[in-house]
């Protein structure tokens, strides 16, 4: 009889590819990471789309007044060679006088002996209402000229402020433009 040979035995046990796992949930910190990153490079790409798109704006010039502050020591600081008109020395004297005994708001003087600019302008004008008259009038147009014609009145301006820099700013620009008028 003829020889057969036997059919090949396959062994089915033989380990095959495994499926592959289901995905495992993010840990809130892994998810916190991949957003921050995520976020990083959109914001990197915004700043870049935002030079880009406002390099052809022109902007306005700082006012280094408004921005460098230094201490001062006001006590230690001798008034100013005086103006030689009469209101310009005035305007001189009320900012001397605010940067020495200090500046406030929403009345003339306060508890500590602080003043605003009309204030100041009243007690150094010394019972001369002509005087003092003439230094609130240039005052207030030194005011206008620099923030408009909005501006109602010298208290006004003085109290619009949360700090006495550029109430103080305003009497020496004044004093200068009272010695260019001549008064």
């Amino acid at each position: 009889m003829p020889q057969t040979r036997p059919a090949p035995v396959i062994d089915q046990t033989a380990p095959t590819t495994a499926a592959p796992a289901p995905p495992t949930e993010l840990s809130l910190e892994e998810r916190m990471a991949f957003i921050n990153a995520a976020m990083s490079v959109r914001l990197d790409e915004a700043k870049v789309a935002y030079e880009v798109n406002t390099a052809h704006i022109d902007t306005e010039p700082v006012d280094l007044a408004d921005v460098v502050t230094v201490p001062l020591t006001p006590t230690l600081q001798p008034p100013p060679d005086p103006y030689p008109t009469p209101v310009a020395a005035l305007l001189q004297r009320a900012h001397h006088r605010l940067l020495t005994g200090g500046w406030c708001k929403d009345v003339l003087v306060d508890e500590d002996g602080a003043r605003c600019m009309l204030g100041a302008i009243r007690i150094e004008a010394r019972g001369d209402s002509g005087l003092e008259a003439g230094a609130a009038a240039v005052l207030l147009d030194a005011i206008r000229r620099k923030f408009g014609d909005d501006v109602d009145s010298v208290p006004s301006f003085n109290d619009a402020h949360g700090s006495g820099r550029v109430p103080m700013r305003m009497l020496d620009q004044a004093a200068g433009l009272a010695d260019a008028r001549g008064l």
